[in-house]
C-alpha cells in the first residue's frame, strides 16, 4: 500500500468522524464541495476523491451525478457495522485498545460515582448476560457493547458516548481475537465480575483500576504488547 492509499484511508477516516462523532453532516446532508474540503482537510482533490470513494463503498456516502456528495440516507451514524466494514483493515487491534486504555478507566471511575441505580442494575445485568453468552459459547459481542456503553453512559457526560464507535471497533476485534484465544475470555470472566463489584459499590479509584487491568489482561492474552 502506497502512501497515497495510505493518506486517503486517513481522510476517509476523518470524513467518517465528521460525520459520526462531530455529527456535522447528517444523514441525507451534502457534503461541502471538492474546493472547499480539500483546502480544510489539507490535501488534494485527488486524495479527497478517493476518501470518498473509499466512503461511498462502505456505504456511507454516494456522489449524486451534478450535484454533489451526500451521506446516504440510510446510513445510521449509531451503528458501528457499517463503521467495522470499512475501518477494520486500517487500524490495528493494538491502536484500539489503547484507545481504550486512555478512555475506558476514567469512564468506569465517573460511572461509579454518578450511575444511578438504575443504570447499576443494567451493567450488572449486562454482565451477567456476557458470562451467560461465554458459558454457553454464544456471540457476545453485542452484548459487550451494551456493557461498556452502560458505563459511559453512566459517566452523565454526552462526549464519552459520542466516542463509543471507537470502543465498539476495539471490543469487536478483541471478542474476534479472543476466540482463538481461551485464555482472554477466562481472563474476561474474572475482571468483569471485580468490576462490577466495584461500580456496584460505588468505588470509584477501584472500578478505574479494574478496567484498566482488564483491558491490559485483553493486550496481553491476545498478544497486542
Amino acid at each position: 500500500m502506497g502512501a497515497d492509499s495510505r493518506l486517503s484511508d486517513r481522510i476517509a477516516d476523518s470524513i467518517l468522524s465528521m460525520i459520526v462523532v462531530e455529527k456535522r453532516f447528517l444523514p441525507g446532508s451534502k457534503l461541502p464541495n471538492e474546493n472547499i474540503l480539500s483546502e480544510e482537510l489539507k490535501v488534494s482533490r485527488t486524495t479527497l476523491r478517493e476518501a470518498i470513494r473509499i466512503l461511498a463503498t462502505g456505504g456511507i456516502l454516494e456522489t449524486r451525478r451534478g450535484k454533489g456528495t451526500f451521506v446516504r440516507e440510510d446510513f445510521k451514524p449509531e451503528h458501528s457495522e457499517e463503521l467495522s466494514a470499512l475501518v477494520s483493515a486500517k487500524v490495528k487491534a493494538r491502536d484500539l485498545y489503547e484507545m481504550r486504555l486512555i478512555f475506558e478507566p476514567e469512564a468506569a471511575y465517573y460511572a461509579a460515582l454518578r450511575a444511578t441505580d438504575e443504570e447499576i442494575g443494567r451493567i450488572l445485568v449486562l454482565g451477567a448476560e456476557i458470562e451467560e453468552r461465554i458459558r454457553l459459547k454464544k456471540d457476545r459481542t453485542k452484548v459487550e457493547q451494551a456493557f461498556h456503553q452502560s458505563i459511559a453512559r453512566a459517566t452523565h457526560n454526552e462526549f464519552m458516548n459520542q466516542l463509543m464507535p471507537v470502543i465498539y471497533e476495539g471490543i469487536n476485534k478483541g471478542v474476534a481475537l479472543s476466540k482463538i484465544h481461551g485464555e482472554a475470555v477466562q481472563a474476561t470472566l474474572i475482571d468483569h465480575k471485580i468490576l462490577m463489584d466495584f461500580i456496584k459499590a460505588r468505588n470509584g479509584e477501584g472500578a478505574r483500576n479494574a478496567m484498566r487491568i482488564h483491558i491490559l489482561h485483553a493486550m496481553e492474552h491476545l498478544s497486542m504488547e
